[in-house]
């Protein structure tokens, strides 16, 4: 069992950093600004240790797709047609070997002030997580930072042919892209022969704007035209130039990689590529997958340390949070992974996803902490929240590429509300927040340490009162959710209430938690609340149930010493 519970802080620099208010839509970083490596301050790194964020994921440091001009740096400018957005997707890579350049003070120094904010990181005692985009680059990719001795990605292509083992990319030999939408901005259309392979293996010359056009497939030996059949040996050429990009990565000491789309690259390639970062350098490595039915071929022959939990826990708790399903649903997910349970990422909030805040999501920021509580507490794999979302940051903004969906854009050039006035123009005191927001901070603050710094949830075992009150009465089991977790002469009862009405309950505490996690029957215990600090004299026994009362959208976290 892994004893270091990992809390994680996903953060996007191009808009942490920005404390612009007055933003146009649509605009570019001339008008509305841009967040920097250097806004990551020694303050603004201790707010964030604050909330007992062990790891800070980065979003967006390698440099990608933008439609700014970066021409007098050396940098060719990105035609109109293949960006979205104004600042671009951080997902479309155009330099593996570069950083992006929005997010220095001085461009020529920019890959020096990436160093720099890894080595205050960690002065700050926290890790630095970057994203690792395997499964596709932008279509202006070239690389002009490699090493002189590394090839570049599709140098030395055979684009006659659609699928061979030593190209870099897929072809549509003997076709021309096409772009049928969007504004045409430059006075020539973009011009690319043969057209290559979508990101998201749409292979046609005319992909839709719904396709990921930005961005072109990277081939790693798995011949889509021929039944999907794979070409391993030899070790195809972009296995080779994804090694060297990772050590790249490493030797800049960064502490581990998020894998976009790690699904869509094959399990072979992660089984031959982790060992080998691993015995460099001991980094995370952390999948986006989508698919469950893949999730413990991608640990046990893929090697990756964590896997997004979205499709099973976050979607679940998303329809607990916003009472369409009761909480009782929650059982068959957590039995769903419970064999692989110490290797999944919860989260509430990241990129893709809605803000809770949001009219799309709850509309109430504090309908989240339920939820954040149960997967935070729940067992010792890790958690993450995403910059903002412990403010209450609503993601209603029309920032342009976007619009209004409840996200916060990462195509725009734009900040965010909650942000700014908790960074309070660099001083990050708080001093700008309403006392809503300063609440919600402090409630994720208590709840992320505890996780950390109490035993019985670092290291204990775990019983769930689901399936001994699901009949119970005076238990209302549809809109909250109970369990124990116990660490030598430490027991925690965990209960959480996801309903928008306070409760009065009485709970059955089954005799087989009491021998299992042998809890003496009936003895009297100094108990204390560990949120809100309350203590008092109780006692347990399974002979007659707990009796409580609970506000609406909270928790109890009850600490009970033998």
């Amino acid at each position: 069992m892994k004893t270091n519970k990992h809390i994680i802080y996903q953060t996007l620099p191009r808009l942490f950093g920005n404390y612009n208010d007055n933003l146009t839509r649509k605009g570019g970083i001339e008008e509305n600004g841009c967040g920097k490596f250097n806004s990551y301050t020694e303050k603004a790194l201790e707010g964030i240790k604050e909330l007992g964020v062990t790891h800070i994921w980065y979003t967006g440091i390698i440099a990608h797709s933008t439609r700014t001009d970066y021409t007098e740096y050396g940098i060719p400018k990105d035609h109109h047609a293949i960006v979205k957005g104004k600042a671009g997707s951080p997902y479309a890579i155009r330099d593996y070997y570069d950083v992006d350049p929005d997010l220095a003070e001085n461009i020529p120094d920019r890959m020096k002030e990436f160093e720099n904010l890894v080595e205050r990181t960690h002065k700050a005692g926290m890790k630095v997580i970057i994203d690792f985009v395997p499964n596709h680059v932008a279509r202006s990719y070239h690389s002009r930072m490699k090493p002189a001795y590394i090839e570049d990605l599709g140098q030395h292509d055979h684009t006659e042919h659609a699928f061979s083992t030593s190209n870099n990319f897929y072809y549509i030999p003997g076709q021309m892209l096409e772009l049928h939408f969007g504004a045409q901005e430059e006075d020539f259309e973009y011009s690319e022969f043969p057209a290559k392979v979508t990101g998201n293996d749409c292979f046609s010359a005319t992909p839709d704007k719904n396709d990921w056009y930005e961005t072109i497939k990277l081939n790693y030996g798995v011949n889509y035209s021929n039944g999907m059949t794979k070409h391993f040996s030899p070790v195809p050429d972009t296995w080779d130039k994804m090694l060297d990009i990772l050590l790249f990565w490493v030797g800049k000491d960064v502490d581990g990689f998020r894998c976009d789309m790690a699904e869509m690259v094959p399990v072979e390639f992660w089984n031959w590529v982790i060992p080998r970062i691993k015995s460099r350098k001991n980094v995370i490595f952390i999948a986006e997958i989508y698919n469950p039915a893949l999730y413990k071929e991608y640990i046990y022959t893929g090697h990756f340390d964590y896997l997004y939990d979205k499709v099973g826990m976050y979607d679940t708790l998303r329809e607990i949070i916003c009472h369409r399903t009761p909480t009782t649903d929650i059982s068959a997910r957590w039995q769903a992974i419970v064999e692989i349970k110490e290797h999944m990422l919860f989260f509430l909030e990241n990129h893709d996803e809605q803000r809770i805040a949001s009219d799309f999501f709850a509309g109430n920021a504090q309908a989240g902490i339920p939820g954040l509580t149960f997967m935070a507490m729940l067992d010792v794999n890790p958690v993450m929240i995403y910059n903002g979302q412990e403010l209450g940051e609503k993601g209603m903004d029309d920032e342009g590429f976007s619009g209004i969906d409840g996200k916060t854009s990462i195509f725009d050039y734009w900040s965010m509300q909650s942000i700014r006035a908790w960074a309070n123009n660099g001083l990050f005191d708080g001093n700008r927040l309403s006392d809503e927001q300063r609440n919600l901070r402090e409630s994720y603050k208590k709840i992320l340490n505890m996780v950390k710094n109490e035993k019985a949830l670092s290291f204990g075992h775990f019983y769930g009162l689901a399936y001994c009150n699901k009949d119970n009465p005076h238990f209302p089991a549809k809109q909250m959710m109970a369990y124990l977790r116990k660490y030598e002469n430490e027991l925690i009862i965990v209960f959480i209430n996801f309903d928008n009405k306070a409760h009065d309950f009485r709970i059955n505490l089954p005799k087989n938690a009491f021998d299992l996690l042998e809890i003496p029957d009936n003895t009297v215990s100094n108990v204390k609340e560990l949120l809100s600090g309350d203590e008092k004299i109780c006692s347990l026994t399974y002979t007659c149930p707990y009796q409580d009362t609970i506000s609406a959208y909270s928790a109890k976290i009850l600490k009970f010493i033998y």
